[in-house]
């Protein structure tokens, strides 16, 4: 089944649905404080995005462009996008929501990273992402996986 995924506007229905997941925190917060001063309305540029299992947010995910400037990870260094706060609502979990939202983000054609938390990883490499070298001045006890796309590879460390 192909699931549509879709920019999470940010609203209060949004910011309701999110406090099912467990992944809830200060990004919401500050977005629920922003909404509430009007200082956000629904066609302000939400991170998120999300799958919908008839009118239920199930699944969601927020997703970062982040400039070439700042890539450590990937060659020849490029824009990449980050993923944080992938979750799958429990009951929904195993039924191609969450691929659904890493095949959107590797629609861009962009590397990705991310920083799963240790039960998720073994999701992520079924989905084609591997362990990078790690390296202490940049991973800073994170563990990230990256997935490249055609023609990109890892940046190599200096020893």
């Amino acid at each position: 089944m192909v699931y549509k995924v879709e920019k999470l506007k940010i609203n209060f229905k949004t910011l309701e649905e999110f406090k099912k997941f467990k992944e809830y925190g200060l990004q919401e917060l500050s977005m629920l404080e922003d909404l509430e001063a009007n200082m956000v309305d629904n066609n302000s540029e939400s991170p998120f995005y999300g799958v919908y299992f008839g009118d239920k947010l199930v699944a969601r995910m927020s997703l970062y462009q982040i400039d070439a400037k700042f890539d450590r990870y990937f060659l020849p260094p490029q824009n990449y996008l980050e993923i944080w706060k992938l979750e799958v609502l429990p009951g929904y979990q195993g039924k191609g929501f969450g691929k659904a939202l890493v095949d959107f983000a590797k629609s861009f054609g962009l590397p990705i990273k991310t920083n799963p938390r240790v039960q998720s990883s073994g999701f992520f490499e079924k989905l084609g992402f591997t362990n990078v070298e790690y390296k202490m001045e940049r991973d800073r006890g994170e563990n990230p996986l990256v997935w490249y796309p055609e023609g990109v590879e890892a940046q190599h460390l200096e020893k």
